[in-house]
């Protein structure tokens, strides 16, 4: 540049300051443990072992995926069963935290809150536990309707979740957020309440904030979040500016997942993780950590990653 007029050496090096300032410098993706907090195991899957997704199957998928814990719950509960009593569970250095689910079948989606036969299956469910261990947990349940947070049965099983310090996996949104809280004995101080997709009907991030605020032990979990993250093109998502900004506020409060609802999930299964592992290696390391373990090892007693 030494030849070149004193404004062409001006205008250059502020197009030099301009791409280097405004090119992309993603950070290398984590590459810790994950836990995946919301995971189902459905007849469908597996279908006595004869599915397309046996044990063997999805176990290596979490293991490729660097998932090393799961919060299972599936319809019906012989599919946690299995995985929590599986050898190859153990083989494959998979921690199961089962959960109970309030489903027999899909008839239960829309009736469980009054069914009276539900209450009665999780108390049985509970005591019973499975050859693992005890369950953990109760979830994941729906409420299309918030006002059915109210229902007889949703109230009792609120109540003995919290009784017997019990997780609760909840897709609701946020208004069934404060009347399952509303319906414990602490009114939701002491309730250990895990909100599946962080409220999938897109609750705003001021809303999902307050909640956290009101609730100290209420945790996010982020499948299938609506603006959680943003894309300039492929291989380029990362967390959008005010999801970052939460994450960073409350690090200890969110939890990963793959819903594997259906098949198709557990075809995607490592892309899923893969995506995880991305916009987590855009936060500091020790958040990262948190998000995808620490969080859930801390809640369900698992070791912490360093």
């Amino acid at each position: 540049m030494k030849n070149w007029p004193l404004a062409l050496v001006f205008i250059a090096q502020a197009a030099i300051n301009f791409v280097v300032t405004a090119a992309p410098a993603w950070a290398a993706n984590y590459t810790g443990p994950l836990f995946d907090a919301h995971l189902h195991y459905n007849q469908e899957a597996w279908n006595g072992q004869t599915g397309p997704h046996p044990v063997a199957d999805v176990l290596a998928r979490m293991q490729q995926g660097g998932v090393r814990a799961i919060v299972s719950n599936s319809r019906p509960n012989d599919g946690t069963k299995l995985l929590a009593e599986s050898a190859l569970t153990r083989q494959a250095g998979v921690s199961v935290v089962p959960f109970i689910r309030l489903y027999r079948n899909r008839a239960d989606y829309d009736s469980w809150f009054r069914d009276e036969t539900i209450f009665d299956m999780v108390q049985a469910e509970f005591a019973k536990g499975t050859a693992a261990g005890p369950f953990r947990g109760i979830g994941e349940f729906h409420l299309y309707d918030s006002a059915n947070a109210n229902g007889a049965v949703a109230k009792k099983l609120m109540a003995f979740a919290e009784e017997k310090n019990l997780a609760v996996l909840a897709h609701v949104d946020d208004t069934a957020i404060d009347l399952l809280m509303a319906n414990t004995p602490s009114q939701g101080q002491k309730a250990r309440l895990i909100w599946a997709h962080t409220g999938i009907g897109g609750a705003s991030v001021a809303r999902v904030d307050a909640l956290l605020a009101r609730y100290p032990l209420l945790m996010g979990e982020l499948s299938y979040r609506p603006g959680l993250t943003c894309s300039d093109g492929p291989g380029t998502e990362r967390l959008c500016p005010e999801w970052r900004a939460l994450l960073l506020k409350y690090p200890t409060r969110f939890l990963i997942g793959s819903d594997t609802w259906v098949n198709q999930r557990w075809l995607y299964y490592g892309d899923l993780m893969q995506g995880y592992r991305a916009w987590l290696g855009d936060l500091p390391a020790d958040v990262a950590r948190n998000i995808g373990w620490n969080n859930g090892a801390r809640l369900f007693g698992l070791p912490l990653a360093p």
